[in-house]
């Protein structure tokens, strides 16, 4: 076997990507949480997101749920903890392979062409050292709220070497970047919680990388929020904002 199959066995459940709002509509700052934290966990034990007002970057572990604020700190959110954006799953990952001593670039790339799967949605999960790791998050903005590429721009970086941690990521096809990033976009959280956040950039010294796909993607809208049922969206240069707030590097 060269690449990943995913077995009959599975469920239609363990193949359920869930996603809670677009990346597109945090392009032009509608940043109001319109899914709670409770309500999200229903759908996976998980996952990654943001809080409402860009109010730092989530995690997802075994049920738990960790913030990663502003100030590098990690905490465990309450259950009224709001987002405007968040992926969930229920975890079923299988192994896939062993990393060392490659940048995250190289790492990615092996990875999808183990996978081999570029049309569809995947999670990846890597756990073990890294020789290097940065991350970032941003502290809670207040309405009116700037833009995505605004608020990224005060972004704050945290950095650390030879650190023990758990990598949650997702792939998402090139056709579906708007509602998502294509590529991968990941999060990191320390073992120690010393450090997490939306990964930046990584090396790793020695991982072990586990797979998860996906045969379907469930989108939910939060059509009862009246600013962005009305907002238009065709004067929002969409795709170059993503792709330049979530500092990602999409697979060749």
């Amino acid at each position: 076997m060269t690449k990943y199959d995913v077995p009959d066995s599975e469920s239609t459940v363990e193949k359920k990507l869930y996603q809670h709002g677009t990346l597109a509509l945090l392009v032009p700052g509608l940043l109001r949480g319109t899914l709670t934290m409770q309500q999200l966990l229903q759908h996976g034990d998980t996952g990654i997101g943001t809080g409402e007002g860009l109010d730092g970057e989530l995690i997802i572990l075994d049920g738990k749920p960790y913030q990663v604020n502003g100030d590098g700190g990690v905490n465990i959110v309450s259950g009224d903890f709001t987002m405007p954006f968040a992926n969930i799953h229920r975890a079923h990952y299988r192994d896939l392979m062993d990393l060392s001593d490659l940048p995250m670039d190289e790492a990615y790339q092996r990875i999808a062409e183990k996978v081999c799967a570029e049309n569809t949605f995947y999670s990846i999960r890597m756990s073990g050292l890294f020789s290097s790791m940065t991350t970032r998050a941003v502290r809670k903005s207040e309405p009116p709220y700037h833009t995505l590429v605004e608020t990224a721009e005060e972004q704050h970086v945290f950095k650390a070497e030879n650190i023990q941690g758990t990598l949650v990521g997702y792939y998402s096809p090139e056709v579906f970047h708007g509602p998502t990033v294509s590529g991968f976009h990941s999060h990191f959280l320390a073992d120690d919680h010393t450090l997490g956040g939306h990964i930046l950039d990584f090396s790793v010294a020695k991982v072990h990388v586990k797979v998860q796909m996906f045969d379907t993607f469930e989108q939910h809208l939060p059509v009862d929020d009246d600013e962005y049922m009305q907002h238009d969206f065709s004067a929002d240069d969409v795709g170059s904002a993503i792709t330049r707030a979530e500092g990602q590097t999409k697979k060749d």
